[in-house]
């Protein structure tokens, strides 16, 4: 590998490959030397899209060229639009086009450049390996903020992944008494590891009032409509790539908010969710031992996402390590 080439994970005709490609020119933003880049529960949907040529991986932590240690908010909106202009950049309305590791060349690679608005700060406490928690512990968070969750709230999470987990972990901070309906016993392990109460029955789950579905399937929706109480946020935290298959009788009999979210933004003073996401991991290391389950080389990349497809067989993060 020469300096104007790295190595990248892509899908292609022959499956999940690590391919070299030129580096990015240096006018698209602050090269972060990547250390770790988490597996997503959207990068195995984009399997189910076939062969496309964009670099995979949008959880991202690294190092600058002077040894800085980074995670990286992974979007690169357009700063012109209506939605940017307001500050909701997040749902520029450039779409994909803004989503690095979806839409645009991700960070499962050796290196990225980014806008060096996207760079994340690690606090003391916080090291690069476990930073690449940083994106999905901000999604949870921002889903959690939009509902209203605070101290005292009672909230049950739906679904035992990444998200949930992080879910979990959010609103635990956040002060809120959490129940965790998971499927999987290590699952059920790692949510009690975080402060949850733990079940795989919803069944026995009293009312709550915050609902979060974080598992992404009709399932999933109808258990979170379930255990929400009449008058209930269900917060949509899971992808969906069909229609929103939300319960309706439920729904309707128990008057709940359907309440989505998407990625993470700022909060009313300003301040980014990762930032904040960035601060709890730094404060609470129980999230990323908990959570992170798999570190495999970039080399094995086809590996990781086998693993991180086998939630059966104990995986919950899996991280690849440039």
């Amino acid at each position: 590998m020469n300096a104007e080439t790295i190595r990248a994970v892509r899908y292609t005709t022959e499956g999940i490959q690590v391919v070299d490609l030129p580096a990015a020119d240096p006018s698209m933003g602050v090269r972060v030397n990547v250390r770790a880049c988490g597996i997503c529960g959207t990068d195995l949907h984009m399997l189910d899209w076939g062969p496309r040529p964009i670099t995979f991986g949008h959880e991202i932590a690294g190092h600058l060229d002077d040894g800085t240690p980074v995670a990286v908010e992974p979007v690169r909106p357009c700063e012109t639009c209506d939605q940017c202009r307001t500050g909701n950049y997040h749902r520029c309305r450039s779409g994909l086009a803004t989503c690095i590791g979806t839409g645009i060349d991700g960070g499962m690679a050796t290196s990225i450049r980014v806008p060096e608005r996207s760079l994340v700060a690690l606090p003391p406490g916080l090291g690069v390996g476990q930073a690449s928690l940083v994106e999905p512990l901000a999604v949870a968070l921002h889903g959690l903020r939009l509902a209203g969750v605070g101290r005292g709230t009672s909230v049950g999470v739906v679904g035992g992944g990444s998200v949930g987990l992080a879910a979990v972990a959010g609103a635990r901070a956040m002060g809120a008494a959490v129940t965790l309906v998971a499927r999987h016993p290590h699952q059920l392990d790692a949510g009690r590891a975080l402060g949850a109460a733990v079940t795989d029955d919803p069944a026995v789950v009293g009312g709550v009032e915050v609902a979060v579905e974080a598992a992404g399937s009709a399932s999933a929706m109808r258990q979170a409509a379930d255990v929400a109480e009449p008058g209930a946020i269900l917060l949509v935290l899971g992808v969906h790539l069909s229609d929103l298959p939300v319960p309706g009788i439920t729904a309707l009999m128990k008057e709940l908010s359907v309440r989505s979210s998407i990625m993470y933004n700022r909060d009313g003073n300003g301040r980014r969710d990762v930032d904040d996401a960035a601060t709890m991991l730094a404060a609470d290391p129980a999230i990323a031992a908990t959570m992170i389950t798999h570190r495999v080389p970039l080399e094995r990349a086809a590996d990781a996402f086998r693993i991180a497809a086998d939630r059966a067989a104990g995986a919950i993060k899996v991280v690849v390590e440039p």
